[in-house]
């Protein structure tokens, strides 16, 4: 196997239906993840993030280019990489008529695992993702975040060699949300790989090694989280919901990025006092922080990550 558990290489898919313009989703995406990494792709609904995991996990078919996984080519060779990878679609659910519990054991059984080895697989996943006590209710009588969190045990439970999550934790409370950070973290340290797919710039922050932020089927930079935070030029963010139009008076502060009415500015300590004076002075509503990813997402994508 290779070293690396993915690389794309200008990477294209164009979707065409007759009588209707042809729709780009990914327009030449090149990227790499390294064994035993964490990479997540972060971007606004639409961005292109989907169509690369169902491309990398051989649901979908590219136009051009070339994706590897663990050095065997996705379009050509699907049956090599497929006992390599596991997948939660950002759409799936748990087959209604089964237990979370029946669920997980079954998806192992189907994938080769023992009895002993898919029941204690099953019995630590359920564990880790809080649902020993609904596990022998009926998916269909589960909410929507324990039917996600269900998804997300199934697919933990392999320890395949390369999980793609897409958008794993949507619908799940905090406390959820972070168990499964925990579990994906530990699953790394055994020796899995994930690539996975998010709009949660908090989640992208704690546990992404790596990012990847998409926009309109493009990669438009990538590095860590703090190398993001870095680029953006400050350490502290002022954000003024109405000040937009008085852009002009802050440029020379550092950063500035207007998000419809509202003016996000970056600056260095020792200018503080000077910027709030000045918002003070043209009546606006100021507010400060610590530079988070948020503000790293604006400066690159010009727009908020949940902006239509």
């Amino acid at each position: 196997m290779s070293d690396e558990a993915l690389r794309s290489t200008e990477l294209r898919k164009i979707y065409r239906s007759k009588g209707a313009p042809a729709v780009t989703a990914l327009a030449g995406v090149s990227m790499d993840v390294r064994r035993g990494e964490r990479v997540a792709l972060l971007g606004r609904n639409g961005a292109g993030k989907t169509t690369f995991l169902r491309i990398a996990s051989t649901l979908l078919r590219p136009t051009s280019g070339s994706i590897e996984v663990f050095g065997f080519d996705v379009d050509r060779t699907p049956e090599k990489v497929r006992p390599f990878i596991a997948v939660v679609p950002q759409e799936g659910k748990p087959f209604f008529h089964l237990t979370p519990r029946e669920q997980v054991y079954t998806y192992l059984r189907a994938r080769g695992f023992g009895r002993e080895t898919a029941r204690s697989r099953t019995e630590e996943s359920l564990e880790r993702m809080g649902l020993t006590e609904f596990g022998d209710r009926l998916s269909i009588t589960l909410s929507g975040g324990q039917r996600q969190r269900t998804m997300v045990a199934t697919v933990i439970a392999t320890e395949a060699p390369l999980l793609f999550l897409d958008e794993p934790t949507i619908g799940m409370d905090p406390f959820a949300r972070r168990g499964v950070w925990d579990s994906l973290r530990t699953l790394t340290q055994r020796g899995s790989t994930i690539l996975l797919t998010t709009h949660y710039l908090d989640e992208a922050d704690a546990l992404a090694d790596r990012l990847y932020i998409v926009e309109r089927g493009e990669v438009l930079v990538s590095g860590s989280a703090e190398d993001l935070k870095r680029a953006v030029g400050g350490t502290l963010k002022v954000s003024m919901p109405q000040g937009a139009g008085e852009i002009e008076r802050f440029r020379s502060f550092g950063t500035c990025v207007a998000d419809g009415a509202g003016l996000t500015v970056i600056v260095a300590p020792e200018r503080l006092g000077e910027l709030m004076a000045l918002a003070v002075g043209s009546r606006l509503t100021a507010t400060v922080g610590p530079v988070t990813l948020e503000e790293a997402f604006l400066y690159v994508v010009g727009r908020s990550i949940d902006a239509d």
